[in-house]
C-alpha cells in the first residue's frame, strides 16, 4: 500500500512535461480565409499554452516537454507573421515566438497524424482589419453584394518581365493596365475590383491566387505582354487553364488538403473524406472552367476591336496563376512588346486605357450572362458599362466602333454624345477621340 501511494505522490509532483514530449519538425504558414494560418508539425500530441504580448506584437506558444528537430524546417514570415523564433526554457519546456506585424486573435485546433503527416496544431490568425473586411464582404453577401474582380499585373520588383527594343519594361505596362481596368471596374455598379499588387513588387504565383479567393474573387485576370525572338508577332490573345494543369493543382489541394484554403462556396476540403473532397474538387473544376473559357471568349472579342488579334481563339496553357479549382481565371497577353508597333502602343497612355476598357467590356458582357447568386448583378440583371464619375472619359475610336454603339456602352443619349463632341452627324475615324459625357 505504502508503494502504491508514494507512485501516486510521484505522479502528482512530477511536471507535465516530463510524461508528454515529442519534436517539433517544422512550422509552416499559408493564406487561409483572409487569414494567416500557423501549422506546427510535429512527432506528438501537445497541449499548447498560449500568450499574446504587444509593444510589440507577439504570439507565444509553449509546448511541454517539446525540443526543436536538428532537421526543423521554420518558416521566415508571411500575412501577418514577420519571423518566427524558438527557445528552450529553464523548464525544459519549447518556446515558439511568433513576431506579429500587428495585433492578432488567434483560434487553435489539432489535427491528428493522417495524408503524410504526423501530429499537428493549426493556429489561424485574424487582425481587426481582416475581421472588418470579412465581416463586411459576408454582410454584403447577404443583402446583394458586388462581384469581385481580381487584377493581377504580371512579374514586378526584381521579376521585369520581358522588354521591348526601346526598354520598355513588360511589370511596368501591365501595372498601367491593371490599375486603369481597376478603376473602370470600381465605376460600375455592383462592381469590385482587387489588385494583387498596386507597385512594383515581387509576388511568387501562388500568392498571386491566394490574394484573389481571400478576397472572395468571382474572377481572376492576370494580364502580361507577351514576348519572342522575332519582331514580328504582334497581337494580343487570351488563355485559360489547360486540362493537365487543372488536375494538377487539384491534386495538389488533395494532397495538402487540411492546409489548403476553402474553396469558394464555404467547403473546408480538411472536413471531408477523400472521396467526397474528391467529387467536391471535380465539381468546381468543371464550373471554374467553363466560367473561364466564357470570359475568355469575351474579353478576346472586344480586345478585337482595339487592336490585332494574335490568336482569335481562346487558348489553353499551363499557367500557375490559372489553377484555381474554384476562381475563374484567364490570363490576357495584351500584345507582344517584342513588336515594336505593339512596343509603342503599350507605352501609350491612351491605348493602354483602351486596353482596359476592352477587358471591362468583355468582363461586364460575362457577368452579364452568368451573375453570381446573391450579387447586386444577379438582382437588377443586366448592366450596361458606365462611365468614369465626377468627368467625362475619354474613348479613342477602334475599328468597327460606331456613334450609336460607344453612347449604348457608356449609357450616354447619341444626342449627349454628339454635343459633347460638336459633331453634326454620325461620321467617326478610327483614331479620333471622343469626350463621353457624365452620366
Amino acid at each position: 500500500m505504502r508503494s502504491v501511494l508514494a507512485g501516486i505522490l510521484f505522479c502528482c509532483l512530477v511536471p507535465s512535461s516530463v510524461w508528454a514530449g515529442g519534436q517539433l519538425d517544422g512550422v509552416r504558414l499559408s493564406d487561409h480565409e483572409g487569414k494567416t494560418r500557423v501549422v506546427l508539425d510535429m512527432t506528438a500530441s501537445a497541449k499548447p499554452k498560449l500568450m499574446t504580448l504587444r509593444n510589440p506584437n507577439r504570439l507565444v506558444i509553449d509546448l511541454p516537454g517539446f525540443s526543436v528537430a536538428s532537421n526543423a524546417k521554420i518558416a521566415t514570415g508571411r500575412g501577418v507573421v514577420r519571423s518566427i523564433r524558438t527557445a528552450t526554457q529553464a523548464n525544459g519546456d519549447l518556446r515558439v515566438v511568433l513576431d506579429l506585424s500587428e495585433t492578432a486573435k488567434a483560434s487553435e485546433s489539432r489535427l491528428a497524424p493522417g495524408g503524410g503527416y504526423g501530429h499537428r496544431l493549426l493556429f489561424d490568425l485574424s487582425t481587426s482589419s481582416q475581421r472588418t473586411a470579412r465581416k463586411t464582404f459576408t454582410e454584403a453577401a447577404g443583402a446583394g453584394r458586388d462581384v469581385v474582380v481580381a487584377i493581377d499585373a504580371g512579374h514586378g520588383g526584381k521579376d521585369p518581365g520581358a522588354s521591348g527594343r526601346k526598354g520598355t519594361r513588360e511589370k511596368d505596362v501591365v501595372l498601367a493596365i491593371a490599375r486603369k481596368l481597376a478603376k473602370r471596374v470600381n465605376e460600375q455598379p455592383g462592381m469590385k475590383a482587387v489588385l494583387t499588387r498596386d507597385g512594383d513588387i515581387f509576388l511568387n504565383l501562388r500568392d498571386r491566387m491566394v490574394r484573389a479567393r481571400n478576397n472572395g474573387a468571382d474572377l481572376f485576370i492576370s494580364i502580361h505582354a507577351d514576348a519572342v525572338d522575332s519582331a514580328q508577332p504582334r497581337g494580343a490573345s487570351v488563355y485559360v487553364v489547360s486540362d493537365k494543369g487543372a488536375t494538377s493543382e487539384a491534386a495538389k489541394l488533395l494532397a495538402d488538403r487540411e492546409n489548403a484554403a476553402d474553396l469558394r462556396g464555404g467547403v473546408n476540403l480538411g472536413d471531408q473524406e477523400d472521396m467526397v473532397a474528391q467529387a467536391l474538387l471535380d465539381m468546381y473544376r468543371d464550373l471554374t472552367e467553363a466560367g473561364a473559357e466564357k470570359a475568355g471568349k469575351e474579353v478576346l472579342q472586344e480586345l478585337g476591336g482595339v487592336g490585332k488579334l494574335h490568336r482569335s481563339e481562346v487558348q489553353r496553357a499551363g499557367f500557375v496563376v490559372l489553377k484555381s479549382p474554384d476562381v475563374p481565371s484567364i490570363l490576357v497577353e495584351t500584345a507582344f512588346i517584342s513588336n515594336p508597333t505593339d512596343e509603342k502602343n503599350l507605352r501609350s497612355s491612351a491605348h493602354q486605357q483602351k486596353v482596359a476598357d476592352a477587358i471591362l467590356r468583355g468582363v461586364v458582357d460575362y457577368f452579364n450572362k452568368a451573375p453570381p447568386e446573391g450579387t447586386l448583378l444577379a438582382q437588377k440583371g443586366p448592366q450596361k458599362v458606365q462611365g468614369p464619375a465626377g468627368g467625362s472619359q475619354k474613348h479613342v475610336i477602334a475599328r468597327g466602333d460606331t456613334l450609336s454603339g460607344i453612347a449604348y456602352r457608356y449609357n450616354v443619349s447619341l444626342r449627349n454624345l454628339r454635343s459633347a463632341n460638336g459633331l453634326r452627324n454620325d461620321r467617326i475615324r478610327v483614331g479620333q477621340v471622343l469626350s463621353i459625357p457624365t452620366t
